[in-house]
């Protein structure tokens, strides 16, 4: 039941509803009986998203808090009843029986340890347990492990079931971490913010048993929310996004003017200026590459979608608008002088025909400078203003 305002709540557990009229009174009260049974002064909060079932009702009967949050999206609901909640610790959990509330006191009890973050295990890997029939084959087998693995190397969480959704954390730590996704992506934005700051994460086993609910079928769609998820991580990991395969093209573009340059003939093939012209396209796309990488994560920082990045503000230290103008400009002038001096050949040839094998020596790698230049000219000045952001 609903604890008394004027008394002091330890707990709050908050289950996110949008019609759950099949599990949710199951839910309710395996949340209360943990409780009880544990003599933790608590509330339970139902955070509905516009339910129009007999999920409110059920509720009501269960004197619950009924916390209504009109914006839709999973991440909404939760936010709003996390913000309502008035427990020094939160406990969220989804409303369709497939997780056993009655395993609460082993979430609590690491909370109370001093945790921030106690996050629910159901694979084997983390010593958890899945029930026949509970997770599909492609989830537990594919899925789940792809992105907890993404979400370990990417991130170094120290967890092994990303997408459970029963976990714990104190308030006060849900405060620091400025949330914003009000979609599925709600869990692991909290997880990735997590391992990004200076945290105490838990991980504790549970069990999965099959969704409970008859007459409403789940809201999780596999390749929907499985490229949602993915799209979330490279969003948050520019490097992965952007500067590996930036890097990548950079090193394969100067390999390739390493072997066009001399006409270098190797294995029986003769590179040459078709081996420029390549090696150009993967420069010029992998600085574009690199430069959003930059961009990217200058914005993620200075949006809140992630913690501070020391690194970062390091490289601001240094890369000020002056120099990147600097360098734009000594580039775009080898560029230009490049440029000109071939331009000079079709000229004292009287604009006749070229020895385009001599010509365009000269002219393929004047024009990828020029446009690495004038893409870092440009990119110095939007950074400068992203940078001028971060200082307000």
């Amino acid at each position: 039941m609903e604890a008394s305002p004027e008394k002091k709540i330890e707990l709050s557990i908050v289950i996110p509803c949008l019609n759950e009229e099949d599990t949710l009174d199951v839910c309710i009260g395996k949340a209360l009986q943990a409780m009880g049974e544990e003599g933790v002064s608590g509330e339970v909060i139902v955070a509905d998203n516009g339910s129009s079932d007999g999920s409110l009702e059920i509720a009501r009967k269960r004197g619950v808090r009924i916390v209504t949050v009109e914006e839709p999206g999973y991440g909404c609901a939760l936010m709003g009843g996390i913000d309502a909640a008035r427990g020094t610790y939160v406990i969220m959990g989804d409303a369709d029986d497939s997780y056993d509330f009655l395993e609460i006191p082993k979430f609590l009890g690491k909370l109370r340890e001093g945790f921030d973050l106690v996050q629910g295990c159901r694979l084997p890997a983390g010593g958890g347990t899945v029930v026949s029939g509970a997770m599909p084959w492609t989830h537990r087998h594919l899925g789940n492990p792809f992105f907890t693995f993404l979400i370990r190397w990417w991130f170094k969480s120290p967890i092994h079931d990303v997408y459970c959704g029963l976990r714990g954390f104190t308030k006060s730590h849900y405060e620091a971490l400025n949330q914003s996704c009000t979609g599925m992506e709600f869990a692991t934005e909290m997880m990735i913010k997590s391992s990004q700051v200076a945290c105490r994460i838990a991980e504790v086993p549970i069990t999965l048993h099959p969704d409970g609910r008859v007459f409403h079928s789940p809201h999780l769609k596999t390749w929907r929310d499985g490229w949602r998820t993915l799209r979330f991580f490279l969003i948050n990991s520019p490097r992965w996004l952007f500067l590996a395969p930036g890097l990548f093209a950079i090193v394969a573009g100067l390999l390739g003017y390493g072997l066009g340059m001399p006409r270098v003939m190797l294995f029986g093939i003769n590179f040459d200026l078709y081996t420029l012209l390549f090696s150009s396209l993967f420069i010029m796309c992998g600085f574009q590459s690199i430069l959003f990488s930059l961009l990217s994560k200058t914005y993620a920082v200075e949006s809140g979608l992630i913690g501070p990045d020391p690194r970062l503000k390091m490289f601001y230290s240094w890369a000020t608008l002056e120099r990147g103008i600097l360098i734009s400009g000594l580039a775009m002038m080898l560029g230009a002088f490049l440029l000109g001096y071939a331009i000079n050949e079709w000229r004292l040839s009287d604009f006749d025909v070229l020895d385009y094998g001599r010509n365009l020596r000269l002219a393929i790698p004047g024009v990828t400078i020029t446009v690495v230049g004038a893409q870092l000219l440009l990119s110095s000045f939007f950074v400068s203003i992203l940078g001028i952001q971060r200082k307000r």
